[in-house]
């Protein structure tokens, strides 16, 4: 029988574990763990991502309409800690962390090279319902690595060790 939770905060998992980097007006790299991440749509595809307002790179993202979704192996975890543990207001963590990055193709923010999977985004909307700011990205471009496609350019998630 079925009984009802006393908790229900974060009541759906498991839920990615993602980094969201951005970059800042003055051309600053930026990057923090998001726990809100989700598909929205299929056509056009467009995903989400919910940032609290209070952080450091929310900001950002508001003010470039752009970021990138880093999908991190679990090889990654010092450095996701890191992120999510630190402000962007503080300290440079792409510096403090020597992270590997490349400017992405069709977005203005930094892509983690070290990161199997990198999602393109550029805001389309975004709603505050609650606690956290939902920006909704169309997808612009997804780039893995090549030795986790196949050779008709699927992703085999499951040759990954994501975190």
């Amino acid at each position: 029988m079925k009984k009802l939770a006393s908790n229900t905060v974060l009541c759906l998992q498991p839920v990615p574990q993602t980094i969201v980097s951005c970059r800042g007006k003055d051309g600053r790299n930026n990057a923090l763990v998001v726990g809100f991440t989700a598909n929205v749509s299929l056509d056009p595809v467009m995903v989400m991502v919910g940032i609290v307002p209070s952080r450091y790179s929310h900001q950002l993202v508001k003010d470039s309409g752009c970021f990138v979704i880093n999908l991190p192996k679990k090889s990654f975890k010092k450095e996701y800690d890191y992120l999510g543990s630190k402000s962007g207001r503080d300290v440079d963590k792409f510096a403090a962390l020597d992270l590997k990055w490349v400017d992405a193709k069709y977005v203005d923010a930094p892509i983690l090279t070290e990161c199997p999977v990198s999602i393109e985004c550029s805001v389309v909307e975004s709603t505050k319902p609650g606690t956290h700011e939902l920006f909704i990205g169309k997808v612009e471009a997804v780039h893995v690595d090549e030795e986790y496609l196949d050779a008709k350019g699927n992703i085999l998630w499951d040759k990954m060790d994501l975190m």
